[in-house]
C-alpha cells in the first residue's frame, strides 16, 4: 500500500481521499451510533450478495475494511482486496488487512486491474463519493468476470412511507451533528448534503444498466434508510 503526504492548508474536497483521511480514527464508530447498528446487518446481506463461493472478491471503497473482512469471514478460501482512496483509512484498518485480505490505495474511477480479474465486487457507502458515478461503475462491470455480481450498498434518503420524516429529520440533522461532536469535523455535513443528493433508487438501477451491469435489483432497507443494489456483469 502506498500513501501520498498532504502538502496543502486548502479544506478537502468532500468526498476525496483527504476528506476521509481526517475522520478515519473515529469513522468505525459514529456510523455505529448514526445508523443505531443497523450498518452492520445490511452489510451482512452485501456479503451475502458477492457469494455464493467467490475465488476472488474486489472491495472498492474499503475504508477501514469492515466489509473486506467479513468478506474473507463468511467466504475462508477467498482472495479479498480492499482498494480506497484515502490512506489513513487503511492505516486505521490495517488490523483487518491480514491472511487473505489485503489493500491497495488507488482511485475507484481508474481501477488498477486487468478485465475480468475478480468473481464479484462491492462498495458499501461509497459509490455516492465517486466524482464520476457512471465511469466507476463501468470500471467494476470491466473488472468483473462475466455473470459475476457487483453489490453497491448505499444510503439514501428516505421519501416514502409513514416513518419517512422521521427517517429524513435523522439523515437532515441528527447524522451531521452527532456526526461532528464524536469527530469534531465538519466532514459529516457533507455526507449528509451527500446522502440527500444520492438519486431514488430506480434511477441509480438505471444508471447501473446504463454502465453494463444486467438485472439488476434493489432491495429497501431501514425504511428508506438505505438500499442494496445488485448487478451482473455482462
Amino acid at each position: 500500500m502506498t500513501t501520498t503526504a498532504l502538502t496543502t492548508t486548502e479544506p478537502a474536497q468532500g468526498g476525496s481521499g483527504e476528506m476521509f483521511d481526517a475522520i478515519a480514527e473515529r469513522y468505525d464508530l459514529v456510523n455505529r451510533i448514526i445508523s443505531l447498528g443497523l450498518d452492520q446487518s445490511w452489510r451482512r446481506k452485501l456479503v451475502e450478495a458477492v457469494g455464493p463461493d467467490p475465488e476472488r472478491v474486489l472491495d472498492v471503497a474499503s475504508g477501514t475494511g469492515d466489509v473486506a473482512r467479513a468478506i474473507s469471514i463468511r467466504y475462508p478460501k477467498a482472495q479479498v482486496i480492499g482498494l480506497d482512496p484515502s490512506g489513513g483509512m487503511l492505516r486505521a484498518g490495517a488490523a483487518k488487512f491480514v491472511g487473505k485480505v489485503s489493500c491497495v490505495q488507488g482511485d475507484g474511477q481508474v481501477l488498477p486491474f486487468q478485465d475480468d480479474t475478480f468473481c464479484s465486487a462491492s462498495i458499501a457507502f461509497g459509490i455516492r463519493n465517486v466524482p464520476d458515478r457512471d465511469l466507476g461503475l463501468r470500471e467494476m462491470a470491466r473488472v468483473v468476470r462475466s455473470g459475476g455480481p457487483v453489490a453497491i450498498l448505499e444510503l439514501s434518503e428516505p421519501r416514502g412511507g409513514f416513518l419517512a420524516p422521521f427517517a429524513r429529520f435523522h439523515v437532515h440533522h441528527v447524522v451531521p451533528t452527532i456526526g461532528t461532536l464524536l469527530s469534531g469535523k465538519w466532514e459529516y455535513r457533507y455526507l449528509q448534503k451527500s446522502i440527500a443528493a444520492f438519486p431514488p433508487a430506480e434511477e441509480f438501477v438505471a444508471q447501473m444498466e446504463a454502465c453494463g451491469l444486467r438485472d439488476v435489483t434493489a432491495t429497501r432497507l431501514g425504511f428508506g434508510a438505505a438500499h442494496l443494489y445488485v448487478g451482473y456483469s455482462a
